[in-house]
């Protein structure tokens, strides 16, 4: 009579279990959640979001990440997919610097930054160094580039991987503080901007620390000072521009997730909590280092003030250096 029993309570239990299960397996949300990146396959922010990909469909529950690259127009192209999509927790994007810069310097914009966008998080950043040729440039620390250029007011170049893109206004920010009087050389990317410099046909510029690594090992580039607050774990040696006297001169490369506006309040929470696992997975985490990247996930509210915060500051930048993109 007990084992009778025993077995019934068994199969009863069993029976639970499944139903619980599929009950499970039914409420997962099978629809993938399109992360769409403005910016093209192979770039840094593309890089990032892929080393955590799996990670982030893991925090979701199995949901499905599919990330989709819609680069153009500095960003405008893919940002505005995020902004037509629903708001339905399944549509995403991954901005950076160039979200706050646009404002500025495009005069037509078709959406408004941080009304049509819902903040998720700012992620974290990556580095910026700045470069010159040394073959052509003698200076070996921003205080020495400093005298150098004012020696040589309007004789020499820096390029950038475009007009009005932050690359661009991170050497205008250093050629402000240091006073000096630089040409800028724009380029339709940052590749062909490091080739030019390597070669001799302009002489400095500022680049991702990733994309700089291999020329600065090999002599064919110098590095004068790390862009931003920090020094960078990979190039210990390298002092940062403002500890060497230019304390206006901080920028940083940033990422951040956004939905479309009206993005409900439980979705931005779900989409946040997934973003933090995600990057603390170790072999993410591990990712990030070997790039230089660091990682610090914001509250959706800080990523809300950090927004309009840097909409604002580079708008006197672009009004200072009379940057404007058609």
């Amino acid at each position: 009579m007990n084992t009778a029993i025993a077995r019934r309570t068994l199969l009863a239990l069993g029976a639970a279990a499944l139903c619980a299960a599929i009950g499970l397996a039914s409420a997962q949300n099978t629809t993938p959640l399109r992360v769409i990146l403005p910016v093209g396959a192979g770039s840094g922010v593309d890089t990032i979001m892929r080393s955590a990909q799996v990670a982030l469909s893991k925090a979701l529950g199995g949901q499905p990440v599919v990330i989709e690259n819609l680069p153009g127009a500095g960003g405008i192209s893919g940002t505005q997919a995020v902004v037509k999509a629903a708001p339905d927790g399944n549509t995403v994007g991954v901005v950076s610097n160039n979200h706050a810069v646009n404002p500025s310097v495009f005069k037509k914009m078709p959406y408004d930054g941080i009304a049509d966008l819902t903040p998720i998080t700012v992620i974290g950043g990556s580095p910026f160094v700045l470069v010159v040729n040394p073959a052509k440039v003698p200076a070996k620390n921003a205080k020495e580039l400093q005298a150098f250029l004012k020696a040589r007011p309007g004789a020499y170049n820096y390029g950038s991987s475009g007009n009005g893109t932050i690359i661009h206004l991170a050497g205008e920010m250093y050629m402000e503080a240091a006073g000096v009087e630089v040409r800028h050389i724009p380029y339709k990317g940052m590749g062909p901007m490091l080739a030019d410099i390597v070669g001799g046909q302009v002489e400095m510029g500022v680049g991702a620390v990733p994309a700089v690594q291999g020329h600065l090992k090999a002599g064919t580039l110098r590095a004068i000072g790390v862009m931003g607050k920090q020094r960078v774990a990979s190039l210990p040696e390298v002092p940062t521009i403002a500890e060497q006297g230019f304390p206006s001169v901080d920028v940083e490369g940033w990422f951040a997730l956004v939905g479309p506006a009206k993005l409900p309040a439980a979705q931005v929470k779900r989409l946040h909590d997934a973003i933090v696992a995600a990057f603390n997975d170790p072999e993410v985490k591990a990712a990030m280092a070997r790039q230089d990247n660091f990682i610090a996930p914001t509250t959706p509210e800080a990523a809300a003030q950090f927004f309009r915060t840097e909409q604002e500051r580079y708008a006197r930048l672009v009004k200072k250096a009379n940057v404007q993109v058609e």
